[in-house]
């Protein structure tokens, strides 16, 4: 069976992973190199492994995580069809199960804001690693350079960032500390809201309530009631 040890020593998943962090710095986001793919990856693992899915399971979620964000380098609209389709072909060039494969892809495909739903407990579970990985270290610009983007001043605002699952409660949480002095909270749900919204759905589909909590602060009745 193939692993996710397979995929990271694989040179085609490297060169896709690098060029994808290439083009989308250069389009002004966030860091979506190594780093990301290996935060998705292993949240998306361990949420699955807190939540008591089979190991397989959890190794298929860590794949989709690693390879989540691959379509990024043909373009960011629609990059999460273009990923899934890239990755369908390359995990069938390693010999992969189709059911397998099927179940990497449509996770992929529904991790974007846009067109996606949590319709899978790995969907479910990469949409929350994803976009939980709001964080100063993915900033590609320093807040006194010129013209940052929100993208990068909202994740440089962010100091510290938690999400955990706790079982006995049914509940997922985001937690964030947010330095206000670089940019204000409404700055982080214009670009963060229908991320959290999607965090919502995909923590209802994997049996929990999802909670947003900044500065020690609830924002749940932020979110739109289903």
């Amino acid at each position: 069976m193939i692993t996710l040890a397979d995929i990271k020593n694989d040179p085609v998943f490297h060169t896709l992973i690098n060029n994808s962090n290439t083009y989308l710095r250069a389009r002004g986001y966030t860091e979506h190199g190594f780093r990301h793919v290996s935060y998705v990856s292993e949240k998306t693992a361990k949420i699955l492994t807190e939540l008591g899915y089979d190991s397989r399971t959890v190794e298929l979620g860590a794949i989709a995580g690693y390879l989540h964000d691959v379509g990024n380098m043909l373009n960011r609209k629609y990059h999460s069809i273009s990923g899934a389709n890239l990755v369908y072909y390359e995990l069938r060039r390693l010999g992969m199960d189709p059911q397998e494969i099927a179940a990497i892809t449509m996770a992929i495909a529904n991790h974007e804001v846009e067109i996606g739903e949590a319709v899978s407990p790995i969907t479910a579970a990469l949409i929350l690693a994803d976009k939980s990985d709001a964080h100063r270290t993915r900033a590609n610009r320093l807040a006194n350079e010129e013209r940052p983007s929100i993208h990068d001043r909202v994740n440089l605002a962010i100091t510290d960032t938690k999400l955990y699952l706790e079982r006995e409660l049914q509940t997922i949480t985001l937690e964030l500390c947010f330095d206000q002095s670089i940019c204000q909270i409404m700055d982080f749900f214009e670009i963060y809201l229908s991320r959290m919204e999607m965090c919502k759905k995909a923590s209802t589909l994997l049996g929990c309530r999802f909670r947003l909590v900044i500065n020690e602060l609830e924002f749940l009745g932020v979110l739109t009631e289903d």
